[in-house]
């Protein structure tokens, strides 16, 4: 199977090097890794006192991952954070993050790479998030008795881990000095597998983060000012299918308000967005409320507001659902004791399901779905309060995962006091 890998590995590397020619985001991973290993050293020469390396594979790993490096870092205030990233939609948002004290693209894995990677850093302890697991880096860290930890990890039957080809995957779980999963059908599906790492139900450290969030507090005038108590609903993450299904429901509901936060959101889409919606203004263009008088479209043209802009809504909406990967982070409306809606693809969404299940999410497939929810949520003012009170508590009931892993670490003495 290592021959296989090998393979992969090349084809890989071959195959985002040949599209980077037309491919934005296959230049960045391509040019964000040029020259990596001088620019590693030089940042890791640079300061003093050992490394806590985190790595992330992509913005929602890091975002499941932060309340974690949040709290090594008040608690070992010694050591230096070095974060990671393999793809270069988590990177390129996050490589100014003050919370690490370095932010790298991961060297694509490999035998030379993985050890050039881990003699420049040499990370005291290491920590992977979710599911991401590469072999040479991962045998490097076994090799050295580096600790590492995986952490909010969830399995399902259906995963190559656990399929005819499973077993050269499963020796890379078996790598890490401890595993921290999401629920107990992950524990489960790993003693029925044998697995030799020792195994711990944490729960996910999504709610942690989720939670931390909707505690902060935000004032923005431009979206107070457009909401200004109607009817509103926020659209986050939006793709081409979710923005055409709300367009069609904003003809039927005269009275509602959209703000609307793409997931992409280049000069392209804006445009298609744009001619979605007649009644719109990008926030970008929101100078004073004046501006806003007539329009029923809010459009978000900048990162990293959206986990603040939900508690502003009346109703949440989270996009993906039309799309192979799924719906995205539906944790974060909840938080804010929000109902969801959200496309069909959700089944490989654990929180989607529990959440349908509790009344406070809810799937559709056309755009009669869609509006029949809508009407019915805005219409039904008791019922909408009492699922926000059970969205709210859906989230603050699952915490606390971040305090079993950092607990764990310090009473296994991972890393020094100095």
């Amino acid at each position: 199977m290592l021959f296989f890998y090998h393979i992969f590995l090349h084809a890989y590397d071959s195959g985002i090097r040949f599209a980077s020619s037309w491919n934005a985001k296959a230049r960045l991973w391509v040019e964000g890794r040029n020259n990596i290993f001088e620019r590693l050293k030089a940042a890791a020469e640079k300061g003093k006192g050992p490394i806590i390396w985190m790595h992330s594979a992509s913005l929602g790993e890091f975002e499941q991952g932060k309340p974690v490096l949040e709290s090594l870092k008040t608690n070992y205030p010694h050591h230096r954070i070095l974060l990671t990233f393999f793809s270069p939609s988590g990177y390129e948002i996050r490589k100014n993050f003050d919370g690490a004290d370095m932010v790298f693209y991961l060297p694509l894995d490999g035998r030379i790479r993985s050890r050039k990677f881990l003699d420049i850093v040499r990370p005291e302890l290491a920590i992977f998030i979710k599911y991401e697991s590469w072999f040479y880096y991962l045998n490097g860290l076994h090799k050295r008795r580096i600790p590492t930890l995986l952490i909010s990890a969830i399995f399902t039957p259906k995963q190559q881990f656990f399929g005819p080809m499973g077993g050269f995957l499963r020796t890379l779980l078996e790598s890490y000095t401890h595993l921290f999963v999401q629920d107990a059908a992950s524990a489960a599906i790993l003693q029925k597998f044998k697995l030799k790492a020792p195994v711990t139900i944490a729960g996910d450290t999504r709610y942690d983060r989720v939670a931390e969030i909707m505690g902060r507090p935000f004032h923005h005038p431009a979206i107070e000012g457009f909401c200004n108590d109607a009817n509103t609903m926020i659209a986050g993450s939006t793709w081409q299918e979710d923005e055409e299904m709300l367009s069609g429901l904003l003809d039927t509901q005269p009275d509602l308000k959209l703000v609307i936060a793409p997931h992409e959101i280049g000069i392209k889409h804006l445009q298609e967005i744009k001619q979605l919606f007649k009644q719109h203004i990008l926030l970008s263009e929101v100078d004073d409320h004046e501006r806003l008088k007539g329009a029923r479209v809010l459009i978000i043209d900048c990162i990293g507001m959206l986990s603040k802009l939900y508690r502003y809504a009346t109703i949440c909406y989270v996009g993906g659902g039309f799309n192979v990967a799924g719906i995205h982070n539906i944790l974060e409306p909840a938080a804010y004791g929000k109902t969801v809606i959200f496309g069909p693809n959700h089944n490989r969404t654990a929180e989607a399901n529990a959440l349908i299940k509790t009344g406070i999410g809810f799937s559709y497939s056309t755009k009669f779905d869609l509006i029949s929810i809508t009407e019915n949520l805005l219409s039904d003012i008791v019922t909408r309060t009492s699922l926000e009170e059970a969205a709210r508590n859906f989230v603050l009931h699952r915490k606390g995962a971040t305090d079993i892993i950092v607990r764990h670490i310090a009473e296994n003495r991972l890393l020094s006091n100095s």
